[in-house]
């Protein structure tokens, strides 16, 4: 692409040269007879200086006039300064406003939150939220690599579905002509039949759940990347998971330094993870929520007692990771709380070959997964102990048919890892444009 600007990221191959600049005013200041401008392009902030002498009368005028997030061109000489933001600095000697904003909502002074996110649309702008979603680029791109090196295909599975991956009760019903449909919860369904053509498959794309839940650790639409591989059991599964997560984590620490730096990110913490991951099972981690000092920790938080046999709750899950500094790997939950497809221990039928992976720090799962069932009978006798319409499942029970074989999966919300890679509060500040129980807009 022909252009007569450069990109503030690429002021590197130019100190020294008289340049042009084309972006929004971010701050400004005067001192003087000297006039400072901070102008950001979306790769970067570049901190500009005029003197009343290096510029025309009508340009310092420009100067005096530009208001914040108004759109410019700007031409100067740039200048190494390891003081100034991203390094380098620019003696300005022209400024052109392209269009003058009007007085912007989002001042440097403390908004509420609901505030913010009313202006979404423009708080994007700031560097708090366009270092999360920089960040966010990147572990997206990370992820699609990571699965391409490996020679995994992408198969794009249906955002409109028939039927529900675990039931329909937090799900989005929509008419479909003269059917319902839902919107989907999970690829995976349509995933296992993909890794049967294909050996090693995963889809990436968004997901909703109905769930009337205003924790900060959900959303009702967010973004879910999902591998499956034929042959592969929990163990190859574990594997795979961590290789995975330390992937990621590797190329945000390598790529998203500055962003991080922006959030105040200890990224220490972030660097301890690489494999092995610690693994313990359902049993272990019940047996640990279950010590006296435990159950004083969630009176003391008035967070519920753990019960054997029910899932963790938010609290539960934060108690388990303090005792790691990486992400910890919790397996053979019990069946009867996971979903129908997942395959049973062999050595105690009552336990599912699955896992959660639990962040540290309190972020609880960014992953669950597991080894699917391959026998056709055993499969359909899920499918009716768990009430579903086995019409709707025809075609999935059609792969257990020809040629099964053990296979195995997991997913992982890209904005529950992001959330946890930048060491935000919420969810809702991980994705552009949040949707919550309460929040349709903008």
């Amino acid at each position: 692409m022909t252009r007569d600007w450069v990109y503030i990221g690429e002021l590197a191959d130019h100190v020294g040269a008289n340049v042009q600049l084309r972006g929004w005013i971010y701050q400004k200041r005067s001192s003087g007879k000297i006039r400072f401008v901070v102008l950001r392009d979306g790769t970067g902030y570049l901190q500009c200086v005029a003197g009343i002498k290096d510029v025309s009368p009508e340009v310092f005028e420009a100067l005096d006039r530009v208001t914040a997030e108004s759109s410019v061109a700007i031409r100067g000489v740039v200048r190494k300064d390891d003081r100034a933001p991203g390094g380098y600095e620019l003696g300005l000697t022209d400024l052109r406003i392209l269009h003058l904003a009007a007085e912007y909502p989002i001042q440097p002074k403390e908004h509420g939150v609901e505030f913010l996110f009313d202006h979404r649309h423009l708080y994007l702008r700031s560097k708090t939220p366009h270092a999360v979603l920089t960040i966010r680029n990147e572990v997206v791109q990370s992820c699609r690599d990571f699965f391409y090196q490996r020679d995994f295909v992408l198969i794009d599975s249906p955002i409109l579905t028939p039927n529900a991956c675990e039931g329909t009760s937090t799900l989005f019903e929509t008419p479909y002509f003269d059917e319902k449909a839902y919107l989907t919860q999970s690829g995976q369904l349509y995933l296992e039949p993909a890794c049967m053509a294909f050996g090693r498959v995963y889809c990436f794309g968004p997901t909703f759940r109905a769930e009337k839940s205003k924790t900060r650790r959900h959303l009702t639409e967010f973004w879910m990347i999902e591998p499956e591989v034929a042959f592969l059991e929990l163990p190859g599964l574990l594997e795979l998971a961590e290789e995975f997560v330390s992937y990621v984590v590797g190329r945000a620490l390598d790529r998203c330094r500055e962003s991080l730096k922006v959030l105040e990110r200890d990224t220490s913490l972030l660097e301890r993870v690489v494999p092995p991951f610690p693994r313990i099972t359902y049993d272990d981690a019940a047996r640990a929520l279950a010590e006296p000092e435990a159950q004083a920790k969630m009176r003391e938080a008035g967070a519920p007692a753990f019960a054997y046999g029910n899932d963790f709750g938010g609290f539960d899950e934060t108690l388990l990771t303090r005792r790691f500094d990486r992400p910890v790997m919790v397996t053979h939950w019990p069946a009867e709380i996971k979903a129908f497809y997942m395959q049973p221990d062999a050595d105690d039928p009552t336990k599912a070959l699955c896992v959660d992976m639990l962040a540290p720090e309190g972020y609880g799962e960014i992953i669950g997964g597991s080894q699917r069932i391959h026998d056709h009978d055993l499969l359909a006798k899920r499918i009716a102990e768990h009430e579903l319409p086995e019409a709707a499942f025809r075609w999935y029970l059609d792969i257990r048919k020809y040629g099964t074989v053990p296979h195995s999966g997991f997913g992982m919300g890209i904005e529950r890892c992001i959330t946890w890679i930048t060491g935000l509060p919420h969810l809702r500040e991980a994705i552009p444009y949040p949707r919550q129980i309460n929040r349709l807009y903008p």
